[in-house]
């Protein structure tokens, strides 16, 4: 049985570009909206619970019927792949730099 958590949705401070990100509206933030990167800080999504604490690097989007969807990240620390829903405030011109980029299969 899956270990039951409580979503952590705060405010945060990127320790990459120094943005400064409010909650989500629909669900746990992940990322900055500024630069895109994140912080392996969850094994569930929102649970706050993985030691790693490495930076994850947006390395390429994911696609679902032509359209971008997912951010595609890689831990620079553990080399664990990830993924998360795009946001609505995530910086237009970043997210264009990943359009097109390969992504490893999960």
């Amino acid at each position: 049985m899956p270990k039951v958590f409580e979503k952590i949705n705060d405010s945060f401070i990127c320790e990459i570009c120094g943005h400064e990100n409010p909650p989500a509206e629909k669900t746990c933030r992940n990322h900055c909206c500024k630069c895109l990167s994140s912080k392996h800080v969850d094994n569930l999504p929102g649970d706050r619970a993985c030691d790693c604490h490495g930076i994850l690097n947006a390395i390429g989007l994911e696609y679902v019927g032509g359209e971008a969807r997912q951010i595609v990240f890689r831990c620079k620390k553990c080399g664990k792949l990830g993924r998360n829903k795009i946001a609505s405030d995530d910086d237009k011109e970043s997210l264009l730099k990943l359009a097109g980029k390969p992504v490893p299969e999960f």
